[in-house]
């Protein structure tokens, strides 16, 4: 045995420590040579003086050993190899697993913006100037509400572009609409409520009514969007997306505006407006929003920054009546922010310097040229699809001739998309009402002309053989 532990070699100018090297050997040793068994081990200082190194390390590792079951002490006897140990194997490094592969965006997936149009070296500059000298207001307790210079800049933003008139400490930073939804409803309103919310809508947020239990009262829309005469009563608020309905594209008439405020106020309700991709619109001014109608007076207003910026900065904001500040305060106290700091202060000079209006104009600009070309590129199926330009937007919902939903459902269609390559969502599948909506919806923001062309021809030439 002391022959095998004075061949060991420990090498100082290793990065790994003497100690760590004196554990792997005796480990490896010991696994590699069951009749070591039983076997007395040199007293720490004789093994120290050999290896030339302290005591204190040679002991240190004996210790651990001990822990670990490979050693055993005898009272005045020594130290030994436990006898428990029959063989070992060598400790084998954890296998690390392959990272998973990023799945590429598929052409007409919706939702998404052309991150490519972010000005990014302009980006990282804000960031770099916001961290790397930061503020001690940045390193302080964080204001539960988000950063206040950007719930200034949002404020700007939204009397600017939405005409909605708000103080800054009526805007609260969020993570996302789903954060938003349970502040709304977990800190706010409450469960055990019925919400009317409209047919077809986001999917997603049938979920999320279940998750913070609360029903959602599904209400079918018509050519004008939501009427507020169809609401039933008992209904304790109304989730919309006046400015223009997800996924049809619909924007409420000021006629509907006015009528869904009056059911507010005499029902006692809230109306949460959902304005998820107003900025971009492509013909005439952006329509003022309805908040900004009812002066935040019965209205909670919920934007993004997932689709004017990234969605990977996770970046929302909610705005809700004075009234209603004490209890938003006092619920995301309890609950703590879960926005993320870092980016804040970013956005905010982001959007103080003008850099960020220019964004949203380039965009405009970009995406109202691929709705036409993408339009342009699907005129060959023109009777089988329902083609028409929408003034705003960042995918089409296009409607099904009577041809193609006679043979054909949009569930299908999409389904056969997946196989050439191509993500189309199906509007039926919006839908939580019987006699479902048939229709396609195709996103054309995230995709150069190059990129639809191809995806046109690949739909136009399924369609043809379906249908």
């Amino acid at each position: 045995m002391n022959r095998d532990l004075f061949a060991i070699s420990l090498d100082a100018s290793y990065k790994t420590s003497l100690q760590a090297q004196l554990l792997e050997a005796l480990r490896n040793l010991i696994s590699a040579s069951p009749d070591l068994v039983g076997a007395r081990l040199p007293a720490s200082r004789t093994l120290a003086s050999e290896l030339s190194i302290s005591r204190t390390t040679v002991q240190a590792v004996y210790d651990q050993m001990i822990s670990e079951g490979y050693l055993t002490t005898r009272q005045g006897s020594g130290t030994y190899v436990a006898s428990e140990i029959t063989h070992l194997s060598q400790p084998q490094p954890m296998s690390r697993p392959v990272s998973p592969a990023t799945e590429n965006w598929r052409p007409f997936q919706t939702g998404l913006p052309d991150q490519s149009l972010l000005p990014n070296r302009q980006w990282a500059r804000h960031l770099e100037r916001a961290w790397r000298n930061p503020s001690p207001e940045l390193l302080a307790r964080p204001d539960p509400l988000g950063w206040y210079p950007l719930r200034e800049a949002i404020s700007d933003h939204l009397a600017a572009w939405r005409h909605l008139n708000c103080d800054p400490g009526q805007v609260m930073i969020t993570s996302g609409a789903r954060e938003a939804f349970e502040v709304i409803f977990h800190g706010l309103l409450g469960s055990g409520k019925k919400i009317a919310i409209e047919d077809p809508c986001w999917p997603t947020l049938r979920t999320i009514l279940a998750d913070t239990g609360n029903t959602g009262n599904p209400i079918r829309i018509d050519e004008n969007g939501l009427s507020s005469t169809r609401i039933p009563a008992g209904i304790h608020a109304a989730i919309v997306t006046p400015s223009r309905h997800y996924p049809t594209g619909v924007s409420l008439p000021l006629s509907r505006r006015v009528s869904l405020m009056d059911w507010a106020r005499k029902a006692g309700a809230i109306v949460i407006e959902d304005d998820y991709d107003s900025e971009f619109r492509y013909r005439g001014q952006p329509l003022p929003s309805l908040s900004g109608l009812d002066g935040l007076t019965n209205t909670i207003y919920l934007g993004s920054f997932s689709k004017l910026v990234s969605p990977a900065l996770r970046i929302g904001y909610m705005v809700v009546p004075k009234r209603l500040l004490p209890q938003t305060r006092a619920y995301l106290g309890r609950v703590g922010p879960r926005a993320s700091l870092i980016p804040q202060p970013a956005l905010a000079t982001f959007m103080n310097s003008g850099e960020f209006a220019m964004h949203l104009r380039r965009m405009r600009r970009t995406y109202a040229r691929r709705q036409n070309h993408l339009l342009d590129a699907l005129a060959p199926v023109s009777d089988l699809l329902n083609l028409q330009p929408d003034s705003s937007g960042m995918h089409l919902c296009v409607g099904l001739q009577a041809l193609v939903a006679d043979r054909v459902s949009d569930i299908e269609i999409s389904k056969r998309a997946e196989n050439i390559g191509l993500r189309i969502n199906a509007l039926s599948a919006h839908c939580a009402l019987p006699e479902k909506m048939q229709g396609l919806l195709l996103g054309y923001a995230a995709f150069d002309e190059d990129t639809l062309s191809n995806a046109a021809e690949r739909l136009i030439s399924l369609l043809r053989s379906d249908c």
